[in-house]
């Protein structure tokens, strides 16, 4: 799913194993069926309510009406520590919002040196944020080493001294497992499907190495209580298309733990550039539906339970890339200010 800044890959989710060398499209891969049902939805509880922010946010009181307080960032790690990532906490922090680092490495790694990256998180949690995402959909060779991935590798090598990095540093900093972007192609090389990944975290034990585990959900075109009608899978055969079910993968994966949803996005083509072609399927979207659907997401899982903190991809990025990324057809501030979801999010997040 996305990352942010210029190297951000966005949705990085598959069509079919023929497009597999490409790897990076629109849209959620190849049918592979449903997953199994999950566990019956435990009861409804609170909801904290974020948006991930492109640099530095300009829409702060946007956000505080939106119900919005978290404020996610995703940082690119180096072995050079900067120090400009404390400064954005404290800043935000002042604020009045709680944040949380997405902390990644650069696309299409040859190789990670795992030492090196728990020591920088070991750094930067002696900034205190309130949460750190270890890694981003590391089931993607863009974002791990081809013909390496491996969810076992995954919670051995980087997971688990994270953990323990971050929380001997600063306790209360909460420990958010990377996120997986959701696919049915599945090469065992270049890309895993995220269902078998997230059963093999879950059998490597990650459960004891983090306070959440992280999620996606950036392909929706349909309500998030809808389990077919996608335009691109009126036949319901995949369910990455769907949220309901994208959110029975990893509660059956991890029955007893709670789940982040560290990117929720709907993207709506009303107002900007026409849509590249891999993003089709998202043509029919409009801002009315982008905020309903937003909003109905957020107060499913309400529903649901065991969701508790949910981020917003994304407030205010509006590039369209040349890779025909489009980043600011997501965001909820929109070019001319507005913000049509601003107010459905509030009154859930008030109770509605």
């Amino acid at each position: 799913m996305p990352r942010s800044t210029t190297h951000r890959v966005y949705p990085i989710i598959l069509l079919a194993a023929a497009l597999l060398a490409c790897l990076l499209i629109a849209s959620p891969a190849s049918a592979q069926g449903a997953p199994p049902p999950g566990p019956p939805p435990a009861p409804g509880g609170p909801i904290e309510l974020g948006g991930q922010v492109h640099m530095w946010p300009h829409h702060l009181d946007q956000m505080r009406g939106a119900g919005m307080t978290w404020i996610k960032l995703q940082v690119t790690w180096t072995e050079t520590y900067s120090s400009t990532v404390g400064a954005k906490v404290n800043a935000f922090n002042r604020q009045g919002f709680k944040v949380l680092l997405s902390i990644t490495g650069d696309p299409y790694p040859d190789d990670i040196d795992y030492g090196a990256y728990v020591a920088y998180l070991g750094r930067v949690a002696g900034y205190r944020p309130d949460a750190i995402e270890v890694w981003n959909e590391m089931n993607l060779a863009t974002e791990w080493p081809a013909g390496r991935i491996s969810p076992s590798g995954y919670v051995r090598y980087m997971l688990a001294p994270a953990y323990r990095a971050i929380k001997s540093t600063s306790p209360d900093t909460l420990v958010i497992s990377g996120a997986l972007a959701s696919t049915g192609v599945h090469d065992g090389e270049r890309v895993w499907n995220d269902q078998a990944y997230a059963q093999g975290m879950a059998r490597a034990g990650a459960a004891r190495y983090a306070d959440c585990i992280g999620f996606h959900y950036n392909a929706g075109a349909t309500s998030p209580r809808a389990v077919s009608g996608h335009p691109a899978d009126p036949g319901a055969a995949h369910y990455s298309w769907y949220f309901g079910p994208t959110v029975a993968v990893y509660r059956t994966a991890f029955p007893d733990m709670p789940l982040c949803l560290t990117e929720i996005g709907y993207l709506s083509p009303e107002g900007g550039p026409r849509l590249p072609s891999d993003w089709s399927w998202a043509a029919g979207t409009s801002l009315d539906d982008q905020a309903v659907w937003l909003s109905d997401a957020v107060r499913y899982a309400r529903d649901m339970g065991g969701i508790p903190l949910i981020i917003v991809w994304n407030v205010d990025f509006i590039t369209w890339t040349d890779r025909g990324d489009p980043q600011g057809g997501f965001a909820i501030i929109r070019s001319d200010g507005s913000c049509p979801a601003c107010g459905p999010l509030a009154a859930v997040v008030q109770g509605g």
